[in-house]
C-alpha cells in the first residue's frame, strides 16, 4: 500500500511539473501616483478655494434661465444619452451572465420520439417491440462548477468593474453634453455680437455714402468716391447677411443636441450669459481631480477590472473540480410506461481537470491579459496627465483672454473716437474719403476682435468648467475602488505572488 501511495505521488508530481505554467508572464505597467505631477510654479498665480469644484448644475451660475432650460431638455432629449445608458445596461447584463456561470445549473428535459428500428439492431430486436417504437423520457441533470481557486468568481467581480466603468461614462456622456449645449449657446451668443457689428458697420458705411453723396452734389467730391462709398455699403450688407446665417447655423446646432427637429432652433432667443469673473481653482488638485474626472474613475474601474481579470486567467491553470449528475425515467417501447421504476436511471459524480499540455492557449490568454493590463495603466496615465494639464492651460487662457478684453476695449473705444473725429473732419470737407474709410475699418476690426475675445472668455469658462470635472463627484467610486484593490491583490503589487 505505501509502494502505491509512493508511486502515485510520483507520478503526481510528474504530472504537475509538466503541466501549463504561468511562470514568467507579468505586467510592466504602473500608475502614476497625482502628487507627482507638479502644477505649483503653473497655478502659483491662480486664487483657491475649497468651493470651487462645480456644482452639478453649473450652468445655473451663469444668469441665463434660458440655457438652463436648453441643458435640462438636452438631457431628456438626446440620443447620445440613451446610448451610453444602453451601453451601461449591457454592460451590466454580461456581469450578469458572467455571475450565472459560477451558480449551480439545473435542468429539466421531457421527451417522445418516434423511429423506425432496423431489423438488424441487436439491441431493439423486431420481436421484442416490433419494427417502430417509442423513446420516452423524463429526466434532470444538475452541475456545478466548484471554483476551488476563485478564477470565475474573479472574472464576474472584473465583468462588475466593466459595468461601473460602463455607468460612469454614460455620467460622462451626460456632462459633455450639457458642456456641449453650453458652448453652442455661447457660439449663437458670438453670432447676435456679429450681427450687432455688421449692423454698425452697416449704419456707418450708410452715414458715410450720404455724407458721400451731399459732397459730390456740391462739387466738393467726386462720382468715383461715391462708388467706394457705395461698394462699401454693399460689404457691409453682406456681413449682416452672413450674420444672420450663422445665428441660423447655432440654432440648427442647439436643435440637434436638443434632440429635435430645426424649428427648435427658431425659438431661442439671444443668449445673457454673467461674466463669471477670474479662475479660481479647488485646493488639493492634483489628488482631488481623481474623483471629479468621469473618465479616470471609468480608467480606474476598467484598471481593476483588467487586474481581475489576471487573476482569472492564472486560476485557469489550476486543477478544478466539478460535479455532475443525471436521474430520470427512460422507456422504449408503445406501451411501456416511462413513469415506472424499472425505467429510472441515475448518473452522478465528480470531474477533476488537469490542464497538462494546452498548445500555449493559457499563456496566450494570460499575456493578452497582461497586455490588457499595461493598456489600461498607460491611459489612465495619460487621461491623468492631460487632466491635470487642461487644467492649466485652460486657467491660462481664461487669465490671457481677459487682459485681452480689457485692452480691446480700450482699441473700440479709441477707434470709435478716431471715427468720429474723421467723419466730422470729411463732413466739413477737412478731410478726403480714405481717413475715414480707414477709421471705420480700425473700429470695424476692433469691434469684431473684442465680439470674439468676449465669446472665447464664456467658452473658455465652460472647457475650465468641463476639465474640472463638470459637476461630477466621484470620490465614493475611488474610495471604493482602493477598498477593493487592498482586498484583492492587483496584478501590479503581486506580480509574482500570485503566479
Amino acid at each position: 500500500m505505501r509502494s502505491f501511495a509512493l508511486t502515485a505521488a510520483i507520478a503526481l508530481s510528474l504530472v504537475l511539473a509538466g503541466c501549463v505554467t504561468s511562470r514568467g508572464l507579468h505586467t510592466t505597467g504602473s500608475m502614476t501616483d497625482p502628487g507627482q505631477l507638479k502644477s505649483e510654479r503653473s497655478l502659483a498665480d491662480v486664487q483657491l478655494s475649497p468651493t470651487a469644484w462645480p456644482a452639478q448644475d453649473w450652468w445655473v451660475s451663469y444668469g441665463d434661465p434660458q440655457l438652463s432650460a436648453l441643458i435640462e431638455e438636452a438631457l431628456k432629449n438626446n440620443p447620445s444619452l440613451d446610448q451610453a445608458q444602453a451601453r451601461a445596461r449591457q454592460a451590466q447584463a454580461v456581469a450578469d451572465s458572467v455571475n450565472a456561470g459560477r451558480l449551480p445549473q439545473s435542468n429539466f428535459d421531457a421527451g417522445i420520439t418516434g423511429a423506425y428500428l432496423s431489423k438488424k439492431n441487436p439491441i431493439y430486436p423486431e420481436y421484442a417491440i416490433g419494427t417502430f417504437a417509442w423513446s420516452k423520457s423524463l429526466t434532470a441533470d444538475f452541475s456545478w462548477d466548484l471554483d476551488l481557486w476563485g478564477g470565475k468568481r474573479a472574472a464576474w467581480e472584473a465583468a462588475l468593474g466593466r459595468s461601473r466603468a460602463a455607468e460612469i461614462e454614460a455620467h460622462a456622456a451626460r456632462i459633455e453634453l450639457s458642456v456641449n449645449v453650453a458652448r453652442a449657446y455661447v457660439h449663437l451668443g458670438y453670432a447676435f455680437a456679429e450681427k450687432d457689428v455688421a449692423d454698425a458697420e452697416f449704419e456707418r458705411a450708410s452715414r458715410s455714402l450720404e455724407v458721400t453723396r451731399k459732397l459730390v452734389k456740391g462739387g466738393l467730391g467726386t462720382p468715383q468716391q461715391e462708388h467706394l462709398s457705395d461698394s462699401q455699403v454693399a460689404g457691409a450688407e453682406q456681413q449682416k447677411v452672413a450674420a444672420d446665417r450663422s445665428i441660423d447655423a447655432a440654432r440648427s446646432s442647439l436643435s440637434v443636441l436638443l434632440g429635435q427637429g430645426p424649428d427648435r432652433g427658431l425659438s431661442i432667443e439671444r443668449p445673457h450669459l454673467l461674466d463669471r469673473g477670474p479662475a479660481v481653482l479647488p485646493e488639493k488638485l492634483p489628488v482631488d481631480l481623481l474623483g471629479r474626472r468621469a473618465d479616470l474613475v471609468a480608467a480606474r474601474w476598467e484598471i481593476e477590472a483588467a487586474g481581475l481579470e489576471i487573476k482569472a486567467a492564472k486560476k485557469d491553470f489550476l486543477p478544478n473540480v466539478s460535479l455532475t449528475a443525471m436521474a430520470g425515467f427512460i422507456a422504449v417501447g408503445g406501451s411501456t410506461s416511462v413513469l415506472q421504476l424499472p425505467a429510472r436511471q441515475y448518473v452522478f459524480g465528480p470531474a477533476l481537470s488537469l490542464p497538462i499540455f494546452d498548445g500555449g492557449r493559457r499563456r496566450a490568454h494570460l499575456a493578452g491579459a497582461d497586455a490588457q493590463y499595461d493598456a489600461m495603466v498607460a491611459r489612465y496615465n495619460g487621461l491623468l496627465i492631460g487632466a491635470l494639464n487642461d487644467v492649466s492651460d485652460q486657467v491660462s487662457a481664461l487669465t490671457s483672454v481677459r487682459q485681452q478684453i480689457v485692452l480691446e476695449k480700450r482699441s473700440v473705444d479709441d477707434a470709435q473716437k478716431s471715427w468720429d473725429d474723421a467723419m466730422t473732419a470729411y463732413r466739413g470737407g477737412l478731410k478726403g474719403p480714405l481717413t475715414p474709410l480707414t477709421s471705420r475699418q480700425q473700429l470695424l476690426t476692433a469691434q469684431q476682435r473684442l465680439a470674439l475675445l468676449e465669446s472665447q472668455q464664456a467658452d473658455i469658462s465652460i472647457r475650465l468648467i468641463e476639465a474640472l470635472g463638470g459637476g461630477f463627484d466621484g470620490a465614493a467610486e475611488v474610495a471604493e475602488i482602493s477598498q477593493s484593490s487592498n482586498a484583492a491583490p492587483q496584478a501590479s503589487a503581486a506580480k509574482e505572488g500570485v503566479r
